[in-house]
């Protein structure tokens, strides 16, 4: 049997994710072209926001003596100046996020083809066997780079239906309660307590927002204290029976390993709530001894985990179980491992470990 034979699985993905990160770096020259250009336009805008910004000084400074219909007009013509400098650098925002995502995915790919192009071909261990090995890592590497670009991609979607929608129409309120102050004073105190009350709730959704894409206090204070936290908002948020029990030391891990623990934790909360429906979750913690172990329970609808886990292929449109693969792919690269029990009317219980030495990482 010629080495060649045996590279040949290796080549194909080299060769696909060669021609992949072509696709790339040509999106990456459009859309760096689109951001200077756009960037150039912000540029402008915010120069005349600021031109504007000096002119409405001077009104204020001169209001007994200019015409009320020239002040109004001003004031119309720095509101739109405002309202096209947000929307401007609201698609600026898009564009280098969409130019970040392109950037993370070639880093990703590129990382992959080093890895494929360094793994070794094995002696005899049967053709097939040969074959598959390269071909089934690579689909597992494969896995978890679309996993982290799907959850890009939500985020994505979140800030801009949540924070940049919000921010949009604080704009056009402000512009309401401009407009009435000189005709209907009472209806414009009106309109800025509705202002207060959507900044509110904005600001929350902002804070929760933040927490879910990094937890600061998972830094600063380590996953016991965030795994708290992130249960006591998950119970104020859903109408869902959740508890957590925590045994062993409460001790710092290294960054990494809290980081898995905690985004393990969430995910399969977030899945239970999402596609098991359930009335109550139990989350236990257990931070004793040389493995953290974590068990996330649900009584909601469940699945066949044993053939789900056998077959997961055939399962590629089941959200739930596709993220528990990935999940369970993550865990068992650093040496850890996750457990799956499941049926369709006794729920699903779901026990993660992993090792709180460095043998792994």
């Amino acid at each position: 049997m010629s080495v060649d034979a045996l590279d040949d699985p290796k080549n194909e993905i080299v060769e696909l994710v060669t021609v992949e990160m072509r696709t790339i770096q040509t999106a990456l020259n459009e859309i760096k072209g689109q951001v200077e250009q756009m960037q150039n336009l912000v540029d402008r805008e915010q120069q005349r926001n600021s031109d504007l910004a000096t002119e409405l000084r001077t009104v204020q400074e001169n209001i007994d003596t200019i015409p009320r219909q020239d002040i109004r007009s001003k004031y119309d013509e720095a509101l739109d100046a405002r309202f096209r400098l947000s929307t401007m650098r609201g698609q600026l925002e898009k564009l280098q996020t969409r130019q970040e995502l392109l950037q993370d995915h070639q880093t990703l790919l590129n990382q992959v083809l080093n890895m494929v192009q360094g793994v070794d071909v094995l002696p005899s261990a049967g053709k097939s066997a040969e074959r598959a090995a390269p071909a089934s890592s690579f689909a597992n590497i494969i896995r978890i780079v679309q996993a982290q670009e799907e959850e890009r991609q939500r985020l994505a979607r979140q800030m801009h239906d949540g924070p940049a929608q919000s921010l949009t129409n604080f704009i056009l309120q402000a512009e309401i309660c401009q407009r009435l102050f000189d005709r209907n004073p009472d209806k414009a105190a009106e309109e800025l307590d509705n202002l207060k009350s959507s900044a509110s709730v904005t600001f929350q959704k902002v804070r929760d927002f933040i927490f879910d894409l990094r937890p600061m206090m998972l830094d600063d204070l380590g996953v016991v204290p965030t795994v708290r936290r992130y249960v006591e908002s998950f119970r104020d948020k859903n109408d869902i029976e959740t508890s957590l029990e925590i045994t062993g030391e409460e001790r710092r891990l290294e960054a990494a390993r809290e980081v898995l623990v905690f985004r393990g934790i969430q995910e399969l909360m977030v899945q239970a709530r999402d596609y098991a429906s359930p009335n109550k979750v139990r989350i236990q913690l257990d931070m004793g001894g040389n493995r953290v172990k974590a068990l996330v329970e649900d009584d909601g609808r469940g699945f066949n985990a044993e053939a789900a886990m056998r077959e997961g292929d055939h399962h590629q449109n089941d959200s739930r179980v596709q993220s528990m693969m990935t999940l369970k792919e993550k865990f068992e690269l650093v040496g850890g491992s996750i457990s799956i029990n499941s049926s369709e009317t006794e729920g699903t219980v779901v026990r993660l470990e992993l090792p709180t030495d460095d043998t792994v990482f």
